[in-house]
């Protein structure tokens, strides 16, 4: 076993943020855990059920500020003084087990802890002295690893027996009946009135069919505010239902005995094709944008075409790219403008291409947020006469989101002292500054100010290489006969640059 460490004085620091997001991995049960045999672990208290979410190794008198909930919490039990004190602020925290290592510490578990964790029902595993914490927790992420594994693999085949379904002649009910089987329960179509248009899988007694009708008129889009899903259970049937997009408020409500790892992921894939394979109950909508690609290919300005698809407010710009680094396809695609609550995506044609996504305003500027497994770049809510200004911001926010590896960018409007110049004043000025740089120059340059002249992260959010970057760079510096490194002289550049790129 590994040589338990000495105490260490509390640290000063605030403690990590409550409740962060889970790891995307399916928990680990314990029992899986526990039939490794080469680890020698030996249940010795508690219940024998636990979902493993993280490994923890901590020689703390109190770990609770660092726990994170879900942890198989491993200690030798350096300053254990008060075993129930202990154990109940492990259960307080959400630990999922506790893991003891016997010697050089502790001979034995000892007995007290043994009885706290039978009273606290938190599950305790006796660590032989053979087995080292880092082999535990070495188990632990290659079970999870092969969970993953499975997880993918379920998701892909239930993918392709729902996109299979959806080119059936019966597509509508092919999908629900395909879904019904993956999940092993009921799919049901509903109107926003509870009504039934489509249901495959066992039926359901009385009493959870009027709860899941219930829970389909939470997310029925039939008033602002409504939420895109919301899940429920009623005895031992999980409850969930999903809004489709368009306005009629159809809602895909499901009950399953059982609630696996993926559900949420392949329910998602099946809103995605029910909401395109449902559009002629939601002809408004539909004829709404059709109204509006007409128009517009017959010669009507985005400004005439955009009442046509129910925008009266600001719109913003969306770039996304998967987290992943894999290709977008229209279902992917799709699934993102629903979580976004837009039907107006473009899933690019290859080439690496985002996949751009226009969200209109009605009337408020729509608000975005970060999505799972997406990186997100947003332009400022701008007209419906400046979306391409506003594709331009989309694409740097991308660039620089990736370039910091952070969920979403907004390219915010000037704001601050920048706000007090006139607008036009503001043009001409960098105009008149910027007038020696070509464009790839100057969006180098503004990529390299906004990035805090990191040379790195500009090279990854420009897709060159770093000495081409410092190239770029230094010809900036020249055709300006500016100091780049002077911090006045990068303020009125970044100014005239944020005035003049837009």
């Amino acid at each position: 076993m590994d040589e338990p460490s000495m105490p260490t004085p509390p640290s000063t620091s605030p403690p990590p943020p409550a409740s962060p997001p889970g790891p995307p991995t399916p928990p680990i049960p314990l029992a899986e855990l526990l039939s490794r045999e080469e680890l020698g672990l030996r249940r010795i208290a508690g219940p024998a059920d636990a979902d493993l979410l993280w490994v923890h190794t901590s020689e703390m008198a109190d770990p609770y500020p660092y726990l994170l909930g879900g942890e198989l919490l491993l200690s030798a039990g350096v300053l254990l003084t008060d075993p129930d004190h202990y154990v109940g602020r492990l259960v307080e925290a959400g630990a999922a087990a506790l893991g003891f290592g016997v010697r050089p510490v502790h001979e034995t578990v000892p007995a007290a802890l043994i009885e706290a964790c039978d009273r606290h029902g938190l599950p305790l595993l006796e660590v032989p002295p053979a087995t080292p914490f880092t082999t535990i927790a070495r188990a632990v992420w290659r079970l999870m690893a092969e969970a993953r594994h499975r997880e993918l693999r379920r998701v892909t085949r239930a993918q392709q027996a729902l996109a299979t379904a959806a080119a059936r002649p019966d597509p509508v009910p092919a999908v629900l009946h395909q879904l019904a089987a993956q999940l092993g329960g009921r799919a049901v179509l509903l109107t926003a009135r509870g009504e039934e248009v489509h249901a495959a899988g066992r039926r359901l007694p009385p009493e959870p069919t009027a709860a899941l009708t219930r829970l389909a008129r939470v997310v029925a889009r039939e008033r602002p505010g409504s939420p895109a899903s919301a899940t429920d259970t009623h005895g031992d049937t999980h409850l969930s239902a999903y809004a489709l997009g368009g306005g009629d408020g159809l809602v895909l409500a499901l009950a399953a005995g059982r609630r696996e790892s993926g559900d949420h992921t392949v329910a998602g894939i099946a809103v995605v094709l029910l909401s395109l394979l449902a559009a002629p109950h939601q002809g408004a909508d539909a004829a709404g944008r059709s109204a509006a690609l007409v128009r517009m290919l017959l010669g009507a300005t985005p400004a005439e075409a955009a009442p046509l698809l129910g925008a009266t407010g600001p719109w913003t710009v969306i770039h996304a790219r998967r987290t992943d680094g894999a290709p977008a396809d229209a279902l992917t695609a799709g699934a993102l403008g629903a979580s976004l609550g837009t039907a107006l995506v473009d899933a690019g044609h290859g080439g690496g291409e985002p996949v751009r996504v226009l969200l209109p305003g009605t009337p408020e500027p729509p608000r975005v947020a970060p999505q799972p497994g997406w990186t997100l770049g947003a332009s400022a809510p701008t007209p419906v006469t400046a979306l391409d200004a506003a594709d331009h911001q989309a694409a740097r926010a991308l660039a620089h989101a990736q370039a910091t590896r952070a969920a979403l960018t907004t390219d915010a409007p000037a704001s601050g002292l920048a706000a007090l110049v006139p607008p036009e004043q503001a043009a001409a000025h960098a105009r008149a500054l910027l007038a020696p740089l070509t464009a790839p120059l100057a969006d180098t340059l503004r990529c390299w100010l906004s990035l805090h002249g990191n040379w790195d992260r500009t090279a990854v959010a420009l897709a060159v290489h770093r000495n081409t970057v410092r190239q770029r760079i230094g010809r900036c510096g020249e055709l300006l006969g500016m100091d780049l490194d002077d911090m006045d002289v990068r303020t009125e550049l970044w100014f005239a640059l944020r005035q003049g790129t837009t």
